[in-house]
C-alpha cells in the first residue's frame, strides 16, 4: 500500500463502495460526495471518526481503516489488511460482536451500536452511537460489513481488575 492509499486504485474503489452502500442503507450521506473520487477517498481516510470494514470471509478480514481507525486500533495499514476483525474485540465480547453482526446483515444496517473494543497492544475503549451496515455492490452483490462512530472514550485498565 501508498503512503497516500487514497490514490490507490482498489482503496478508491472500495471507498465508493463504502460511501455508496451508506447512502443506500441510512439514507444520507457519510461524507460530503464533493470532487473526484480521489479527493473522496482521501476526504474518508482523514475523516474526524472512524471508518472500518471487513469482508466476507468465514473469518472476515479487515478491508479498509482510515487514518482514526489505525490510531485507535494501534495499526498500520498493512497490519490491518491481514487482521481479523474479531480482534478488534476482547474473546469477552465477541458474542455481543457477532449479535451485532447477524443484526446488520438481516436489517442492513444497525445505528444504536454501544460495545467495548481492543487495540493491538491491549488498550480498551468503549464505542458509542456507532453505524454498522452491509457493504453491497453496484450489482447488489453482498462484500462485507462497515463500521463509523466518532464517541469513544478509553477504559482504565486498573478499574476492570478483579471484575469478572
Amino acid at each position: 500500500m501508498t503512503i497516500t492509499p487514497w490514490r490507490d486504485h482498489n482503496w478508491i474503489t472500495h471507498t465508493q463502495i463504502l460511501l455508496d452502500s451508506y447512502h443506500r442503507w441510512v439514507g444520507e450521506q457519510l461524507l460530503p460526495r464533493a470532487g473526484s473520487v480521489e479527493d473522496q477517498a482521501a476526504a474518508l481516510y482523514h475523516a474526524p471518526f472512524v471508518a472500518v470494514s471487513h469482508g466476507t470471509q468465514a473469518d472476515p478480514i479487515l478491508n479498509y481503516g482510515n487514518q482514526i481507525a489505525l490510531k485507535l486500533w494501534e495499526v498500520d495499514i498493512p497490519t490491518l489488511l491481514t487482521m481479523p476483525s474479531r480482534l478488534t474485540a476482547e474473546p469477552l465480547h465477541r458474542d455481543e460482536r457477532a449479535r451485532l453482526l447477524e443484526r446488520t446483515a438481516r436489517d442492513g444496517f444497525v445505528n444504536d451500536y454501544r460495545g467495548i473494543r481492543i487495540s493491538s497492544t491491549g488498550k480498551r475503549f468503549l464505542i458509542e452511537q456507532a453505524t454498522v451496515w452491509n457493504l453491497i455492490s453496484s450489482n447488489g452483490e453482498h462484500l462485507g460489513q462497515a463500521a463509523t462512530f466518532s464517541t469513544w472514550k478509553p477504559i482504565d485498565h486498573s478499574a476492570q481488575v478483579g471484575r469478572t
